[in-house]
C-alpha cells in the first residue's frame, strides 16, 4: 500500500523517543549542539551508539570526525530541547555547561552523558548516521527522561 512522507512521520510519531542534545566542537573549536531524538544504542561490546542528522545541517562537519557527547535530557529541559532544534547548531545563549573529553561540551543537569569518539558516518537517505564509541559515561541518581511522542514533548509517568 503507497504511503507518503507525513503519513511515514505520524507512524514514527507513535513511538515514543528519549530527547537528547548532542554536542561537539566544530573546526574552529566552538561548541555546537544538535536535539536528537533518534538515538540508540548499537553494541554491547564494543560499546556503541549512533544517531542521524540532517544531511542539510550545518553541524554535520563538526560531527564527522573526532568528539561527540550525547547528553540525555531530563523532563523539565524542554527548553535546552527547543534552543538546540535548529539547524544551526550553535545556540549557547544561558546553556549551561563544562568540558568532556576533547573540550566537547557536557550539558548541566542531564540524566546521562555519553562521551564518544566518531567510529563511522554512514549515508541513511535524507540523514547521516554517525556511530560512536562510548569512552566515557555518567549518569544521575533520580530523575526522569523527558520524552517526544506524536509531535509533542511528553513525560513518563511510571507510577512507582
Amino acid at each position: 500500500m503507497p504511503f507518503d512522507e507525513r503519513a511515514f512521520r505520524k507512524a514514527m510519531g507513535c513511538f515514543a523517543t528519549g530527547v537528547t542534545v548532542v554536542t561537539s566542537v566544530d573546526a574552529e573549536g566552538l561548541p555546537v549542539g544538535v536535539t536528537v531524538n533518534s538515538f540508540t544504542s548499537v553494541s554491547l561490546d564494543p560499546p556503541l551508539v549512533l544517531f542521524c542528522l540532517h544531511k542539510q545541517s550545518s553541524a554535520v562537519p563538526a560531527f564527522s570526525e573526532g568528539r561527540f557527547a550525547v547528553n540525555v535530557l531530563r523532563e523539565d529541559q524542554k527548553e535546552v530541547s527547543i534552543a538546540f532544534a535548529s539547524r544551526e547548531g550553535k545556540n549557547w545563549n544561558g546553556i549551561a555547561s563544562r568540558p568532556g573529553l576533547g573540550g566537547v561540551p557536557l550539558l548541566d543537569h542531564c540524566i546521562a552523558h555519553l562521551e564518544c569518539s566518531v567510529h563511522t558516518v554512514s549515508d541513511g537517505g535524507d540523514h547521516v548516521i554517525v556511530i560512536g564509541r562510548v569512552e566515557n559515561l555518567e549518569m544521575q541518581a533520580g530523575g526522569q527522561p523527558l520524552l517526544y511522542y506524536r509531535g509533542a514533548y511528553a513525560t513518563l509517568h511510571d507510577g512507582a
